[in-house]
């Protein structure tokens, strides 16, 4: 039981010292931004892709917002997916269709499997061109955002492409104050880190697009999964496509409002990130396309979602030493075990990353809420600890992956 404890303290101190180097280096290295002065060129077919189940309240928003973008219309098509909405999601899009004529080219999906990656699979049909742009519905794309994040594929490397996700309603209340942290913490300096290090930044589904050609030679787009952004991401990479992050491509988006909706978006991303590290763990390993810094990064991002499982087990043990009498151990090795954990674990983004990004985006008042990420890190803590449990039983009994959708706050 010991050894298992020494075992967990270091695996988190592992992640403590990544997080650490991350901070460093968005405050003191070279900022890599290869792609953004790309203002006037050629611009390629592109496809944008809006996911949309039930969005009545925000798909009017969103269809607005790429209207007035400066992108040249002669190549820009915009597919709103409505997947089997039994709201106006439907009326509303084809509103906006008969108002600009050519311009929008509607996908009402009415049956087929459940899920966003089942029905951007189905609406593929829809792309012209090589290039496909994804927003989930509740996304407000700025007018020159197309732009920045079509630049980076006229590199033919390049296989995938993601902005940065900035919360609209982060004054709502204390959840979306938290999240509004973890965002900046996640993005402005974890992606951006990554970016610059040259390791492995993320796609992440929405404000980010893909090289199609790359995903069909990388097996083509996977309808049986919960987060087929992650799973894009590892794909492309053991094939050697790169995937590209940029930063100051701002795109704002709604966060949860309330816990039980958080809690079920927490649980869908890690049962989706644990299905990928699950299939690809050793493809990604084996890859020859992956320098050695990539593959300890990717290897590190994958187990990101089993750090909290792991962290419980942790406390369990130090508590079952306690009472095994090996008090020495465990004294002296809980105030590390907890400081790291805290500072590794919290929502995901630890605390100094948080506080870094919040310096960086010039609202230092924000700092004052970085106490209470601790109430955040517990309950996510519990709730992926929950859906990893629950992974291993639909595995176990076969049961099939069920899609919680993100609930709208926002009035129509």
């Amino acid at each position: 039981m010991a050894s298992v404890l020494v075992f967990i303290v270091v695996i988190m101190m592992i992640y403590a010292v990544r997080h650490v180097l991350f901070t460093l280096n968005r405050l003191f290295g070279n900022q890599r931004h290869p792609y953004l002065d790309i203002d006037c060129a050629r611009w390629p077919l592109v496809t944008v892709f809006i996911a949309a189940h039930n969005e009545e309240k925000v798909i009017e928003g969103c269809l607005k917002a790429l209207l007035n973008s400066n992108y040249p219309v002669s190549s820009l098509r915009i597919v709103p997916v409505n997947d089997r909405s039994s709201d106006g999601t439907r009326d509303i899009i084809d509103q906006y269709v008969s108002q600009f004529p050519g311009r929008i080219t509607p996908f009402h999906r009415t049956s087929g499997k459940p899920g966003k990656a089942a029905a951007l699979k189905d609406a593929l049909v829809h792309a012209h061109g090589d290039l496909a742009i994804i927003f989930d519905a509740d996304y407000i794309p700025g007018r020159g955002l197309l732009k920045q994040l079509i630049a980076p594929f006229f590199d033919p490397e390049v296989g995938a492409v993601m902005g940065r996700v900035v919360p609209i309603n982060a004054g709502v209340n204390l959840l979306t104050r938290m999240l509004d942290l973890e965002r900046s913490g996640g993005y402005q300096v974890d992606q951006q880190a990554r970016m610059n290090l040259k390791l492995v930044p993320q796609y992440g589904g929405t404000v980010g697009g893909v090289r199609l050609s790359a995903v069909e030679a990388s097996g083509g787009w996977h309808d049986n999964v919960l987060a087929e952004d992650t799973d894009i991401t590892y794909r492309l990479l053991i094939n050697g496509w790169k995937t590209i992050y940029t930063n100051r491509s701002e795109c704002y988006e709604e966060v949860p409002e309330d816990w039980a909706v958080r809690i079920k978006q927490v649980k869908r991303w890690a049962k989706g990130h644990n299905q990928v590290l699950v299939r690809y763990w050793y493809s990604f390993i084996k890859s020859d396309y992956l320098s050695l810094r990539e593959r300890v990064d990717g290897l590190l991002l994958l187990f990101v979602f089993v750090m909290p499982p792991l962290l419980l087990l942790g406390w369990f043990l130090a508590v079952a030493l306690y009472f095994l009498n090996a008090g020495s151990l465990v004294s002296a090795l809980i105030p590390v075990f907890a400081l790291l954990a805290y500072g590794t674990m919290g929502n995901f983004a630890a605390f100094f990353e948080i506080t870094i990004a919040v310096l960086l985006d010039g609202n230092r008042r924000r700092i004052l809420l970085l106490p209470f990420n601790l109430l955040g890190f517990f309950i996510s803590l519990f709730a992926i600890s929950s859906s990893v449990a629950s992974l291993i039983g639909d595995h176990l009994f076969k049961r099939d992956m069920v899609w919680e959708k993100t609930i709208r706050y926002r009035k129509a």
